[in-house]
């Protein structure tokens, strides 16, 4: 029998080990640029890289103009330590000992007007632990984990603010001192569940997997990093069919904006191993919501007229109803429709790639594609319609 290690060389050979393989550190996205420099500045440019602005920083990053006096405007320029959003809408952070706070007002980016902002009770699975005050619902619970790398829960520190280069291929200290693909994560090399999980940890509604965490209620997945298993972070939002809740519409469709991890888990092309990055670069693209290529391009690229993949058509047009080239020819028009709000009427695509039929409008409330254009017309008129169109299945369009 052999005899044992002495403890102490064991504790010496762990040593060892762990110089020759140190676990890996965050860096910051900067530390990244000398060899990736293309992708940084194009990223540099990004709302990913944007979302969380310092005014002091930034002096450009407030949107409306705070000198002209609005009822809802209570506080001052100087008070605001953190902007975050630009393209639908703009809040407001305030700086309170070592967290931050939500002011109350929130900028409409559509409508150029203010708005109240606070979150209702009940509609939102923490509400009920925090208090209804703004100024008792900070933001390192509540937010901050998806808009910085690294959020620490013990410091309140974080490596960098927005969505930088670690958030999606993990910490990066090792590849940035010798580079390899084996210190990095690539997320075109993960199998596509945990390729789109880096995308889902914020794109989504849910709730942490251990609550509370030390005491806390956070609202994003605390512990998970890139490469990881999100699953054993993170729950999304549980939805039971036909009921219609601040969070779902009846059918599982998602009824708010930063959900589209909720859709897009529930549609085809999830199924099939699209991944987000499939139709997204998030170092960004000329194009709207950094597709990779405009909408009316990409989607046919795979779905072209008499695709295996669909439509069963011999032209667009055909399948559509609508004249090639315009707004109703569009495949995200019916197929990924505004429905979902994020600001007042102001709503985003959603990513189920359902079409809703008009049918759906009447019996769950659930709005459908052909009436968020043809507002003037009713659901009855749309289904109407679409019975009309020989190719269409009756039982899919109308009751």
């Amino acid at each position: 029998m052999r005899g044992a290690i002495a403890p102490g060389l064991l504790l010496a050979l762990a040593a060892a080990l762990a110089g020759q393989n140190p676990q890996p550190q965050y860096v910051g996205s900067t530390a990244c640029r000398s060899c990736h420099s293309g992708i940084y500045d194009r990223w540099k440019k990004t709302r990913m890289a944007n979302v969380v602005r310092d005014p002091k920083e930034h002096p450009d990053a407030i949107l409306p103009d705070l000198s002209k006096p609005d009822p809802l405007v209570t506080f001052t320029k100087g008070e605001i330590a953190f902007v975050y959003g630009s393209k639908w809408k703009q809040r407001y952070f305030k700086r309170i000992g070592d967290d931050y706070y939500p002011l109350a007002a929130q900028w409409d980016a559509t409508h150029q007007i203010w708005r109240a902002y606070a979150v209702r009770d009940g509609t939102d699975w923490w509400t009920k632990f925090y208090p209804g005050d703004n100024f008792k619902r900070p933001t390192g619970a509540l937010c901050d984990g998806c808009h910085s790398v690294n959020y620490d829960i013990e410091t309140k520190s974080v490596t960098e603010w927005n969505v930088g280069c670690e958030k999606c291929h993990g910490p990066g200290s090792e590849h940035a001192r010798k580079p390899a693909r084996s210190n990095i994560v690539n997320p075109a090399r993960l199998g596509y569940v945990r390729a789109n999980d880096i995308c889902i940890q914020c794109h989504s509604q849910g709730r942490p997997v251990e609550i509370p965490i030390r005491g806390k209620y956070y609202d994003w997945p605390v512990g998970f990093r890139a490469g990881l298993d999100l699953k054993d972070f993170w729950r999304l939002e549980e939805h039971r069919p036909g009921e219609t809740t601040f969070t779902h519409f009846a059918d599982g469709t998602a009824h708010k904006n930063r959900m589209q991890g909720n859709d897009f888990v529930q549609s085809l092309m999830y199924t099939r191993g699209v991944t987000c990055f499939s139709c997204h670069d998030v170092h960004g693209t000329a194009n709207d919501a950094d597709l990779l290529k405009p909408a009316s391009v990409m989607c046919l690229e795979c779905h072209g007229p008499d695709s295996p993949n669909g439509p069963h058509t011999a032209s667009i047009e055909q399948h559509t109803h609508h004249a090639g080239g315009s707004a109703g020819s569009e495949c995200v028009a019916c197929h990924m429709p505004k429905i979902e709000p994020t600001i007042a009427d102001v709503s985003v695509r959603s990513h189920t790639f359902r079409f809703v039929a008009p049918s759906l409008t009447e019996s769950s409330k659930i709005p459908n594609a052909c009436n968020v254009c043809h507002a003037d017309k009713s659901p009855d008129w749309a289904a109407g319609e679409l019975r009309k169109w020989p190719e269409r299945s009756p039982w899919r369009v109308a009751n």
